[in-house]
C-alpha cells in the first residue's frame, strides 16, 4: 500500500509496512546551497504531482568517523542538495489526535542524519506515536560565526522543522498540540537550546534530553575567532560572500584540517576560551550565544525566564567518556602518572581522582578518568538543568542508564541508550554485543511513549530535596536517590 498525504509544497507518497506508514526524505525548507547556504532557512519549492518519499533523502555534507568509532555506529553520507528533510512515521495517516514525537540527530553539531538505521521510527508508531525526525546544518554550513550570515543557522533549521511540524502533523494523523522533542548529544544539547530559547514558543510542549547539557556554547567572539582560522585555512575572507562560493568538500577539508589543529594544539589563546572549556578541547562547531536563538546556559535563562520550563526528563549513560576513548585508543595511554595530566588537559583537579578512584577500587585510570569527565561534561550539567526545570514547577524526570555494553571495556557508553529508546536492538549489535537485553529495551522504550503520550514516564519526579534517579539496568532497574552525591559536589567545588 502506498499512502498518500498533501504537505506544504505538494502531495507525497510514502509505504506502508505491518500497519505503518513512512514517508522519507520530505523538504521541509529549500535546498541551502551556494550563497544560501549561510542564509536563514526559507520555504522549499512546490513541487507538481505526487513526489515519492519512499527512501531516505541527503544528509549534509560530513567527513566519515575514525576507524575505530566507524565500526561501532557507522556514518552517515547520502550525497544530495535537499538535505534539509524529514522522515515521518505514522500508524494511521487517516487519523487523528496522535501524539508526535521529534528526533533531533546526535554528531558533534558536525556529523550525522536522520537515515539512521536506528533511528527508525517504526517501533514508535507502531505504539501509536506519529514520530518525525529531522537533519540540520552542520558544521561549517550550520555554526560557523561567518561575517553576513546568522549565527546558529542549524538552529535556526530546527526551529523552521518544528515549525513545518505544526503545519503539517494533521496530515499524518498527529496532534499538533501534543508533540514532544526529544535528542541525543548534539540533538539532546540542540533540546536543552530549544526548550530556553525565545524562538521556540508553541512548537513543542514536552522534552527528552539524552546526554546533553545546557553550557555547550560559545561566546560570539570566540566563533568568530575560529572561523577566521577556517577561512584562513581556505585561503578566503572570513565572510558569507566568500565561504559561499566553495563547494561542499572544500569546506569540509578545512573544517577537518582546523579540528584536527584544535585537537592536537587547545590553546585558548588561539581558539578562543569558551571553545576550548565548552567544547572540552574536542568539539570546534557548536552553538552560539547570539542573544537571539540562544540568551544564555540553560539553567540561567530557566532561573530568569521560569516560563520557558516545559515536562521534561533529562539523563545520561553512567560511562558516557569511554566510547571516545576506548575505541580510539587514548584509554590505553590513560596511566597512574598521566591521569593528573589528562584531568588537567580538561580543566580538571587531578585531586578528583582520590575521590572517584577510591569509590572504584578495581578501576583502571583511564576509567577513572572517563567517570570524571563523564560527570563533567554530561552528569552535572543534567542536574543542574533537572534542578531548574523544577524548580520552575515543570515535572522533571531524571535517569541514568547503566547496562554495560557486551564490547569490552565501552561499559554504559555515549550512544548505548539510543537502539533501547527506538527498541531497534537487532540493529545496534556492533554497539551492544551480540546479546542485548530486550525487555530493557521494552522498559525504556515504554517510558519514553508514556511520557509523549501524557507526559508521566512511570517512575518518581526529580525534585531538589530528594533529587530521585531512574536507573536503567538489566536485569532490574531501579530509582536510586542522589547517585552518587558527594563526586558531584565534589566536581562542582573544583569547577568553582
Amino acid at each position: 500500500m502506498e499512502p498518500i498525504v498533501s504537505v506544504t509544497g505538494g502531495k507525497i507518497r510514502g509505504r506502508t509496512d505491518a500497519g505503518v506508514s513512512a514517508f522519507l526524505g520530505v523538504p521541509y525548507a529549500a535546498a541551502p546551497v551556494g550563497p544560501t547556504r549561510f542564509q536563514l532557512p526559507s520555504r522549499a519549492p512546490d513541487w507538481s504531482g505526487v513526489r515519492d518519499a519512499l527512501t531516505y533523502g541527503a544528509t549534509c555534507a560530513q567527513s566519515p568517523y575514525q576507524a575505530p568509532i566507524d565500526a561501532l555506529i557507522g556514518s552517515d553520507g547520502i550525497p544530495g542538495d535537499e538535505y534539509l528533510n524529514v522522515n515521518v512515521w505514522s500508524p494511521d495517516p487517516g487519523g487523528s489526535g496522535l501524539p508526535v514525537m521529534v528526533w533531533i540527530h546526535g554528531g558533534a553539531f558536525v556529523r550525522g542524519s536522520n537515515a539512521r538505521t536506528i533511528y527508525d521510527g517504526t517501533s514508535f508508531a507502531r505504539d501509536g506515536i506519529v514520530l518525525v525526525s529531522i537533519n540540520y546544518r552542520l558544521g561549517i554550513s550550520g555554526f560557523a560565526a561567518i561575517e553576513g550570515a546568522p549565527l546558529n543557522r542549524g538552529l535556526h533549521d530546527q526551529l523552521f522543522a518544528l515549525a513545518w511540524v505544526q503545519e503539517n502533523i494533521e496530515a499524518f494523523g498527529g496532534d499538533p498540540n501534543n508533540v514532544t522533542i526529544f535528542g541525543e548529544s548534539a540533538g539532546g544539547i540542540s533540546v536543552a537550546a530549544l526548550v530556553t530559547s525565545p524562538r521556540s514558543r508553541g512548537l513543542f510542549h514536552r522534552a527528552i534530553m539524552q546526554s546533553g547539557n545546557g553550557s555547550t556554547l560559545a561566546t560570539a567572539e570566540d566563533a568568530a575567532k575560529l572561523a577566521k582560522q577556517l577561512a584562513a585555512k581556505l585561503s578566503i575572507d572570513p565572510t558569507a560572500d566568500a565561504f559561499g562560493k566553495l563547494g561542499p568538500s572544500e569546506l569540509q577539508a578545512a573544517q577537518d584540517a582546523t579540528t584536527l589543529e584544535l585537537v592536537s594544539d587547545p590553546d585558548p589563546a588561539r581558539w578562543g576560551e569558551s571553545i576550548i572549556s565548552n567544547g572540552l578541547g574536542i568539539m570546534s562547531l557548536f552553538p552560539v550565544l547570539d542573544g537571539d536563538v540562544i540568551e544564555g546556559p540553560a539553567t540561567n535563562v530557566l532561573a530568569a525566564h521560569p516560563d520557558r520550563a516545559v515536562p521534561l526528563i533529562a539523563g545520561s549513560t553512567r560511562d558516557e567518556f569511554r566510547f571516545f576513548i576506548v575505541p580510539t585508543g587514548i584509554a590505553a595511554a590513560i596511566t597512574t602518572d598521566t591521569l593528573p595530566h589528562m584531568l588537567t588537559r580538561y580543566g580538571l583537579s587531578p585531586d578528583l581522582a582520590d575521590l572517584y578512584a577510591a569509590n572504584r577500587p578495581t578501576q583502571s585510570p583511564a576509567e577513572i578518568f572517563a567517570a570524571i569527565v563523564t560527570d563533567r561534561a554530561f552528569g552535572l550539567d543534567t542536574l543542574d538543568l533537572a534542578h531548574a526545570n523544577a524548580a520552575a514547577g515543570r515535572p522533571t524526570y531524571t535517569y541514568e542508564f547503566a547496562w554495560p555494553s557486551g564490547i569490552e571495556g565501552l561499559g554504559a557508553c555515549h550512544v548505548l541508550e539510543i537502539p533501547f529508546v527506538f527498541d531497534a536492538l537487532p540493529a545496534a549489535h556492533s554497539l551492544t554485543g551480540p546479546n542485548p537485553p530486550q525487555p530493557l529495551a521494552d522498559e525504556i522504550h515504554s517510558a519514553w511513549v508514556s511520557f509523549a503520550r501524557g507526559g508521566d514516564p512511570g517512575w518518581p519526579r526529580f525534585e531538589p530535596d530528594t533529587q530521585l534517579v531512574q536507573t536503567f539496568d538489566a536485569p532490574e532497574s531501579a530509582v536510586v536517590s542522589n547517585p552518587r552525591g558527594e563526586e558531584l559536589a565534589a566536581l562542582r567545588a573544583a569547577l568553582g
